[in-house]
């Protein structure tokens, strides 16, 4: 018989919105199952985050969080959850000092916080532990939180399969245990999503190997809507050569806008000028333009040898290189590269996602029991993420999340047995299949293709044609896959069903990018080059049965009174 846990707030993922969320629910006196994939808090996305935190705390100049919300409204191109914005851009200078007194050590220029001046801010406002520390630091700050409470049961290696659905609320969850196993099910009053994003289905991306889009499949099943599923934002200047071991990919960016690295073309010229953004020696480029700029001069014939561009720092003396990059020089001339002498070459890599679960400002989504936090959120972003926001939504909403988790919970314990029963005889049936076909390992791979070539940052309609035929012939082979016959830490399974996932939400991608006949912030469309004011509206995606169902939704703006004019 499989294993029957109960709790009153499950939580599923645990990277630093998990973390968050648990900690907040734990301090109202709440049972708290925080549950991972891989390792509970050594995971998701925040720990490898190595740049800065968005928050108007006004240390090195004068800010207000209107600003802030100002510029992400700004960044997200006309399609921000207004309200979910300001939530995270007027909590997040509390969220930055409840950190501080947990000891998470940001940096200080004398006796006021350092703050970095990033791309698409109008001013310095981003916080940092050091330029490749934020996220162990915050991560590992976050940890010693969750240790702190009795009350927070933390278990690894536990994959999701199904959130349960009983009297038209989330009531729970059936999981399989890596470590042995076995099939269990999780009777919880309400449940968390805290997954991250989807960027894991890009052969070249900068996730966590966990990063598949789990939570939005999880949610789509149980009747959640999703939101802006076509806006996967790519990091403009991800590692490409020569070959770095041992480094992020996406390292490059705090020094280039610290520093001034020149973005050069194959010819070595200086080019997002002719994109519409002169950056006169300082990196204020927004990331969308920066990835268009790129592949545009790529596609041109003016790309770097290995199909990206330049990035220099020559025009950098030794002594300010080594001032900012610090042991990272040493670290860097082990790869053989040696910034004095050399470019790098740099292209766009799949970063983060603008979309998620559709909730409303509790965080809670339109099926009752069930939230969302951090990047499983989508809305609060629009079109394109703004530069540093990312640590902030897992701060931000993971507390939220957390507290009105507990808030739901004050009811009677569900009894899910009945209603886990076909979720549970699934797993069973899933596992030491003998298949006929590829691996799911393999279709992993395949599938990380078919998105990099046809969903990538530059879409045509005959493109995302082609990407939906092939996604539909990977959920026909689905069911003949062989799921390996290793009773404990069986991969291949683990792969099935994170692959029946991916293409579940792969296809929501492809579908709301093929609908949307425009190109605005993170999605452009090849054949529809110009934004259209028509489009200024969400794409809700819900399933009925097992088809995807898209629809139109307006986007909540807040009155004029809320913002604020220097």
């Amino acid at each position: 018989m499989a294993q029957y846990l109960q709790t009153d707030v499950l939580i599923v993922g645990a990277g630093g919105a998990g973390m968050y969320a648990a900690i907040a629910a734990a301090e109202t006196g709440a049972n708290v199952l925080l549950l991972d994939k891989s390792i509970v808090g050594r995971s998701g996305a925040t720990i490898m985050a190595q740049m800065t935190v968005a928050a108007a705390v006004g240390e090195e100049e004068p800010d207000d969080w209107r600003f802030h919300l100002r510029d992400t409204i700004a960044a997200g191109r006309d399609l921000v959850d207004e309200p979910l914005a300001r939530i995270l851009c007027q909590t997040a200078p509390e969220r930055i000092w409840e950190m501080e007194e947990w000891g998470v050590g940001w940096a200080r220029s004398g006796n006021h916080l350092t703050q970095a001046h990033a791309p698409g801010h109008d001013r310095k406002r981003c916080v940092y532990v050091d330029f490749l520390n934020t996220g162990p630091a915050t991560s590992r700050t976050l940890r010693n939180q969750v240790r702190k409470y009795d009350n927070i049961r933390r278990v690894s290696d536990l994959i999701v399969t199904d959130l349960v659905t009983q009297d038209d609320r989330v009531a729970g969850a059936v999981a399989l245990h890596l470590e042995s196993g076995q099939a269990l099910s999780i009777a919880a009053k309400a449940t968390v999503i805290a997954t991250g994003g989807l960027t894991g289905m890009y052969n070249r991306n900068s996730a966590s190997a966990n990063m598949g889009g789990d939570g939005f499949a999880l949610g789509l099943r149980a009747g959640a809507e999703l939101i802006d599923m076509e806006f996967v934002q790519f990091f403009p200047i991800g590692h490409l050569a020569p070959r770095l071991i041992g480094m992020d990919p996406i390292m490059w960016d705090p020094f280039r806008y610290k520093l001034g690295g020149r973005l050069l073309n194959g010819n070595l010229e200086e080019f997002t000028q002719n994109y519409g953004t002169p950056e006169d020696g300082k990196y204020v480029v927004t990331r969308d333009t920066a990835t268009y700029a790129i592949f545009k001069e790529v596609e041109a014939g003016r790309g770097s040898p290995h199909g990206g561009a330049w990035l220099s720092f020559e025009h950098i003396a030794e002594a300010d290189l080594r001032a900012a990059f610090g042991p990272v020089i040493d670290r860097l001339a082990k790869n053989g590269i040696d910034l004095t002498k050399m470019a790098i070459e740099v292209a766009p890599i799949a970063h983060y996602h603008m979309g998620g679960l559709r909730t409303d400002d509790s965080l809670a989504c339109n099926v009752p029991g069930l939230f969302a936090t951090g990047e499983a959120v989508g809305g609060a972003n629009g079109a394109n993420r703004l530069s540093g926001n990312a640590i902030t939504e897992a701060f931000v909403f993971g507390e939220l999340a957390g507290r009105s988790a507990a808030a739901f919970s004050g009811q009677a314990m569900p009894d899910i047995r009945e209603a886990a029963k076909p979720l549970l005889a699934m797993i069973e049936a899933t596992a030491n299949r003998p298949g006929d076909g590829m691996t799911p390992t393999a279709a992993i791979a395949k599938l990380q293709g078919i998105m990099q070539r046809n969903v990538g940052p530059f879409r045509t309609r005959a493109g995302l044609q082609r990407a939906l035929e092939d996604l539909s012939e990977l959920a026909v082979a689905l069911p003949h896959m062989p799921t390996g016959s290793a009773p404990t830490f069986n991969q291949q399974l683990a792969d099935w069903f994170g692959l029946r996932n991916m293409v579940l939400v792969a296809k929501t991608i492809a579908t709301a990018a093929l609908a949307r006949t425009e190109s605005r912030g993170a999605h452009q469309r090849e054949d529809y080059p110009g934004l259209d004011e028509d489009w200024a509206n969400n794409q809700i995606i819900r399933l009925e049965g097992d088809e995807i169902e898209l629809s139109r939704g307006e986007v909540r703006r807040l009155a004029k009174e809320e913002f604020v004019h220097e």
